[in-house]
């Protein structure tokens, strides 16, 4: 069954619904409670992110940023990288090419 346009659990406190995967790109959306963290990782992909609310610290390769309603960060394809929520927040995602490793066709 796929879960496309379905809502699942991520990390503790993040949620997480892919809303389309078509040819080259994937966008999700991401939610999180205050304080909870998307751990740190790598993929191939390249990843853009879009804070629809709230404010987001990311880590990209050792780097601190802090992102806030309306703002974007970009993270290149294999840099280490990981959020903490500073407070409730959600992010637009987007990756190319599309994260197979998360879509359930």
């Amino acid at each position: 069954m796929s879960n496309i346009g379905v809502w699942e659990a991520a990390e503790p406190g993040v949620t997480r619904c892919i809303l389309k995967a078509e040819v080259g790109l994937m966008m999700m959306e991401v939610h999180f409670e205050p304080g909870a963290e998307g751990y740190q990782h790598s993929h191939v992909h390249e990843q853009m992110s879009y804070c629809l609310k709230g404010k987001i610290q990311f880590t990209i390769d050792g780097v601190v940023t802090v992102i806030e309603q309306g703002q974007t960060v970009y993270i290149p394809s294999g840099a280490q990288h990981g959020v903490t929520a500073l407070e409730a927040s959600a992010l637009l995602d987007v990756f190319t090419p599309i994260r197979e490793d998360l879509v359930k066709r």
